[in-house]
């Protein structure tokens, strides 16, 4: 059984101390598989409109940890809070039409279909309706201008009519971003958007996560050190499954521990 932390729903959803209105927070957080403890204790708060992200080194949790705040892994203890109701009990799909977004590590994308049927399905999907009905949905101007917007704005309008399994890496990971801004969300979550991707896509999709700031506040997880600095707000840094320092991009610069433990003479 979960164990709550005790916050109340006022407490769960009082600005931060930026003034800033805490959308996600995540209170001593725990998850073992085994011999092994993935997360261990960790809180965290996401508050609206900014990008926080969460790094470290292999096997430091943060998969898990974003695994637990969509639902997808239930927590052995701790509590977490979205939009000031506590939803450690709800399934990653509930938590989703709540508006938690997640992508993942490895790109989830019907291969087969066109990038526009993609976005479609996602709206669809989001709206309730069964995807039993897609040959119809296909031709649904409800579905595709709006599918055709999202594309637009991740700067695939060109490559609509492309298959999604004939798209580069980078395209791919833009599509994926598409298909988690067509639910709507209030918080997006990244598992390492830029895994695998080249300079110039990295770049390209530092820009469009940039232009989202602001607009839905969004968990980053990322090994690409320039992409974090560039974007985050605020930076937790996680080792053995516990936030060990957490703050703005320039004090954990700063933050000789993290220097040594995880930045190196590079920071």
């Amino acid at each position: 059984m979960v164990e709550s932390t005790g916050l109340s729903a006022d407490e769960a959803a009082v600005p931060g101390i930026d003034g800033k209105t805490d959308l996600l927070r995540a209170r001593d957080l725990r998850k073992r598989f085994g011999a092994i403890v993935a997360v261990d204790g960790l809180s965290l708060e996401l508050r609206s409109g900014e990008i926080h992200a969460m790094i470290g080194p292999n096997g430091a949790g943060k998969t898990t940890a974003i695994a637990q705040l969509s639902g997808e892994l239930t927590a052995d203890s701790g509590s977490v809070w979205f939009a000031g109701q506590d939803v450690t009990g709800l399934g990653a799909d509930t938590r989703a039409r709540l508006g938690l977004a997640r992508s993942f590590q490895i790109t989830s994308l019907f291969r087969g279909f066109t990038a526009e049927d993609n976005v479609s399905m996602a709206i669809q999907a989001h709206a309730g309706h069964s995807f039993r009905f897609w040959r119809a949905a296909r031709r649904d101007p409800v579905l595709r201008a709006p599918a055709r917007a999202l594309l637009e704005s991740v700067g695939l309008g060109a490559r609509a009519d492309v298959r999604a399994g004939t798209l580069a890496h980078g395209e791919q990971r833009q599509l994926e971003l598409a298909m988690a801004l067509a639910t709507r969300p209030k918080v997006l979550l990244l598992d390492e958007p830029m895994a695998g991707m080249g300079r110039e896509e990295s770049v390209r999709l530092i820009t469009l996560l940039a232009e989202l700031k602001g607009r839905v506040a969004i968990l980053l997880v990322e090994h690409d050190m320039d992409a974090v600095f560039a974007l985050a707000d605020r930076i937790s840094v996680l080792v053995y499954g516990r936030a060990v320092a957490s703050g703005t991009p320039d004090a954990i610069r700063a933050d000789p521990d993290v220097r040594a433990a995880y930045l190196g003479g590079a920071a």
